[in-house]
């Protein structure tokens, strides 16, 4: 088999390229990405097997070309408000079945926006496996099954700001924060004011609890359109160091983050200064969470449903990145169109696959999420710390 991974030298694609590299059953690992010296570095780690290419998805008839030939693409390329619907525009003209680790709900909206052109040109496009969405959704769908009358699913992750160094990361994180995001609540989609609706929420160990937010991500796009019968899908989040959540919140207040081109400029500083600002809050133990609650009717007993799954964000990020990209390689996924993961993954043998890499998933037992009744209002300490920090990021953007 013969697979291409865009944005490979990224730092979620990555962990993605060494798993596919060390499986047996694959011949080819094509590191695609626009760095071709970090590309070349990373496969001169893995061997004969891996090669590297440079990439522009910007360049349509080169990532055609490129993508031209392989059993399936996989793709880390972001930010994916920017690049999933081109990248997956290549894959269908390729004719290459595509997966990505797509996170933003509006490239979510856009992409599904290519399903007939997929179902004609045979392609399946797979948006959105990685952490969350991703595991998230194969979770939700492990749980939905065991309904009979499905209700409600309310997804949730928590993760600490130094568990991930990437800038397409940082980037991620001020999308999400910004503005008006997706919700779906009582049998319609609403959008709800991004950085609301604060609930302290239980992850797996050594996450534990982190403030979460309804934020911008594609679950609630997605489930309601996969698993027909739910009445209610929520998406919150919310980094482990709780002066960064307050910081993101007033970053989109202020409207440092409503444009492409503002996010870029601050993307770059905050990554600058992203090993003294997560030292605010900073866990003991840096880690990354998910949890799924899901709740219906099994007969006449109304029940709920909860998994949940820590680890290094690499490791719930790339490796279900990896498993997909082999699935739809083998033809174990065949399903032309645009689809995601609760659409077209069997998710025991799915969770199989990640177990036997090391991720384990567990159903979650104990306290339940405590819900905040008011709106997040900063303490005194987080509030000086995000103003000396605005007032730093404003004076080194008016500079610009």
């Amino acid at each position: 088999m013969r697979i291409i991974v865009l944005g490979g030298a990224g730092d979620m694609a990555s962990r993605a390229v060494r798993e596919l590299a060390a499986e047996p059953t694959v011949t080819e690992v094509t590191v695609a990405d626009y760095n071709l010296e970090a590309a070349s570095r990373l496969a001169g780690e893995l061997g004969e097997k891996v090669k590297a290419v440079q990439v522009d998805a910007n360049d349509h008839l080169a990532l055609v070309a490129a993508l031209r030939g392989h059993d399936a693409a996989a793709s880390g390329i972001g930010p994916f408000y920017q690049y999933e619907v081109r990248v997956a525009k290549a894959a269908i003209e390729a004719g290459v079945p595509y997966v990505s680790l797509c996170d933003d709900y509006d490239a979510a909206q856009a992409v599904l926006e290519l399903d007939e052109l997929a179902k004609a040109e045979g392609v399946t496009v797979l948006t959105g496996l990685g952490w969350t969405p991703g595991l998230s959704n194969v979770l939700a769908r492990k749980a939905a099954d065991q309904f009979d009358l499905l209700d409600e699913i309310n997804i949730a992750w928590g993760s600490s700001a130094s568990d991930s160094e990437g800038y397409a990361v940082i980037l991620h994180t001020l999308h999400i924060f910004t503005g008006w995001v997706p919700s779906f609540q009582k049998g319609r989609w609403i959008t709800v004011p991004a950085g609301s609706g604060r609930e302290t929420v239980l992850f797996p160990p050594p996450v534990g609890r982190v403030n979460c937010y309804h934020l911008g991500h594609p679950e609630p796009v997605t489930l309601p359109r996969f698993l027909p019968g739910v009445r209610t899908v929520t998406l919150k989040g919310g980094l482990s160091e709780q002066p960064l959540n307050e910081l993101g919140i007033w970053l989109a207040r202020l409207r440092l983050t409503d444009t492409p081109a503002k996010k870029e400029a601050l993307g770059r500083l905050i990554k600058a200064v992203l090993p003294a600002l997560s030292r605010l809050g900073r866990p003991a133990e840096p880690c990354s969470a998910v949890r799924v609650d899901v709740s219906g009717w099994i007969g006449s007993a109304y029940c709920q449903v909860s998994y949940g799954a820590a680890a290094h964000m690499r490791e719930l990020t790339g490796l279900p990145l990896a498993i997909g990209a082999l699935m739809l390689a083998r033809g174990e996924i065949n399903k032309p169109g645009v689809v995601a993961p609760e659409a077209c993954i069997d998710p025991e043998p799915f969770l199989a696959e990640l177990g036997r890499r090391g991720v384990a998933v567990q159903e979650m037992t104990g306290q339940w999420p405590e819900a905040v009744s008011k709106p997040p209002v900063p303490s005194p300490l987080t509030a000086a710390l995000a103003v000396l920090g605005l007032w730093w990021l404003v004076r080194r953007l008016r500079r610009r």
